[in-house]
């Protein structure tokens, strides 16, 4: 390890999220589902209230070019992403 640079001793040191023993644990998974329930109807609603509101193809053009870079900013700050 005495050869290695900064970045490379990260990379042996960081936690591995994939080992079943560390990460995210669920307490109460009940909440949990009543939670994402409770998301997808609001979701569906403000996805119905958009559909509707779109009463043309340069609107539509622009609600696509927004959730192309909400996309692509999902990608640029994801801290997994290789390259």
């Amino acid at each position: 390890m005495a050869n290695m640079s900064v970045n490379q001793r990260t990379q042996f040191d960081r936690v591995d999220l994939s080992v079943p023993t560390t990460g995210v644990r669920v307490r109460n998974r009940r909440a949990l589902i009543i939670f994402t329930v409770i998301a997808a109807a609001i979701l569906g609603a403000f996805a119905y209230a958009t559909v509707v509101a779109i009463d043309g193809w340069a609107k539509a053009v622009v609600l696509g070019v927004i959730l192309l870079t909400a996309v692509g900013a999902m990608i640029a700050v994801n801290p997994v992403r290789r390259g």
